[in-house]
């Protein structure tokens, strides 16, 4: 056997020139799964804020601060994973700026609870620290980008494209929470450093050429996020279960929710992958950049549905203002978002139409309505979750039956 020489297993530097982006059988590294645990306590953190000030009857102030932080949460998420599907070189100096950049994710994490009550007492609005934790972030990513831009002579303008936008939107940032401007104002002024944060990856991907990321790596590392935000559905299903047990012993009721929770989560992960991300990818690169930006909203609608399954909670201990139709319309609006973004983007990939699909979808929408009217007219809330849960269920049974042949053939012409 030959001896392993230390180089071949040390993280010493090496040259950033750009992954292969037809690399076979690229998956997430163990770092990408370490770094994405930081959006555990992000997307956790968000969720109990939306069912706090939902509960509350806050539901406009507590929608606005939820949408404002899902953006935050889930751009940080893609400034790294994007660079890290195009220049990942694990070296030492990689590594270090992702750590860095984990740091600022916690920081971020943790200015939320301000944030949201900001909002919620109408207050000037506090995103001091949310900004100090992006610009720990973007600290490290920059000079991600630079060394990209000296070590990849081909790509330069990409890399210092995507540099510049970084760095002009995160003093506009800045400037904005040392205004301390109350949040209408906000709603005004963050449109206009959205658009500097989409556009700069429009401009580096679609204009000046793009980088090498990887397709099937994409593809997997937001199946990857997709997982982590199911699991906020899971935990607000133990919330509410235990606010159930806690009240009346195991019930019926109970039972149902628990049933209902796990087998929402599971319908959810089932249809998100039954989209061919990858597929389409690998023959359509320019499609990344609308794939990718859909997902903020898809995000943000499992997390909301976990925070609304809090909201059952706060319901059955009593501490909610709204009624239990208010409590029923928490989840199942998340839930018809998430149905509505996934059709979308399952058209958008595919660049046609299918009346089979629009079927599918026609029937998640009966079941979500039938689910508050139960609610409406005073039944059981179990009922109502039951009911909630059995809507990405018609996608899923409907696929398996008769959609994936569908799905072939449309692939097929994908291919041609």
């Amino acid at each position: 056997m030959s001896e392993l020489t230390s180089s071949g297993l040390s993280h010493r530097l090496v040259r950033m020139r750009g992954r292969d982006p037809e690399e076979q059988h690229r998956a997430a590294t163990p770092l990408e799964l370490l770094f994405d645990l930081a959006f555990v306590v992000a997307f956790g953190q968000a969720g109990d804020q939306l069912s706090h000030l939902v509960a509350g009857g806050h539901v406009l102030p507590g929608l606005g601060a939820f949408a404002f932080a899902m953006f935050a949460i889930c751009w940080a998420w893609i400034n790294f994973s994007w660079f890290a599907s195009a220049y990942d070189t694990d070296d030492w100096f990689y590594r270090v700026t992702t750590m860095v950049q984990m740091i600022g994710v916690v920081v971020l994490a943790l200015g939320l609870p301000a944030m949201f009550a900001s909002v919620e007492h109408g207050d000037a609005f506090d995103n001091g620290v949310m900004v100090a934790g992006y610009v720990v972030m973007r600290i490290a990513m920059v000079a991600q980008w630079l060394r990209a831009a000296a070590q990849d002579e081909s790509r330069r303008s990409v890399a210092l494209t995507y540099a510049g936008f970084v760095t002009l939107a995160q003093i506009g940032w800045v400037l904005l929470a040392f205004a301390a401007v109350p949040f209408d104002t906000v709603l005004i002024l963050a449109p206009l450093l959205f658009i500097v944060e989409l556009g700069g990856p429009i401009i580096a991907e679609v204009r000046l050429g793009g980088t090498p990321w990887n397709a099937s790596h994409i593809a997997e590392r937001y199946g990857l996020l997709t997982i982590i935000a199911l699991g906020e559905v899971l935990f607000g299903t133990v919330t509410s279960v235990a606010a159930l047990v806690a009240k009346q012993g195991w019930s019926v009721d109970a039972v149902l929710v628990v049933v209902a929770g796990v087998g929402l989560t599971f319908g959810l992960w089932w249809s998100y992958f039954i989209v061919p991300s990858a597929q389409v990818l690998r023959r359509h690169r320019r499609r990344a950049v609308g794939w990718g930006y859909s997902h903020i909203v898809l995000y943000a609608s499992i997390a909301a549905t976990g925070a609304g399954l809090h909201v059952v909670a706060y319901l059955v201990q009593g501490e909610a203002a709204i009624g239990e139709t208010g409590a029923i319309l928490s989840v199942a609006i998340p839930v018809l978002v998430f149905s509505i973004v996934l059709f979308l983007l399952y058209t958008y990939l595919m660049h046609e139409g299918d009346p089979f699909h629009l079927g599918l979808f026609a029937g998640t929408v009966a079941m979500l309505a039938a689910a508050v009217v139960v609610a409406a007219v005073g039944g059981p809330i179990g009922v109502s979750l039951v009911l909630i849960t059995l809507s990405p269920a018609v996608v899923v049974v409907g696929y398996e039956l008769v959609g994936h042949r569908h799905q072939a053939a449309a692939l097929a012409r994908q291919a041609r």
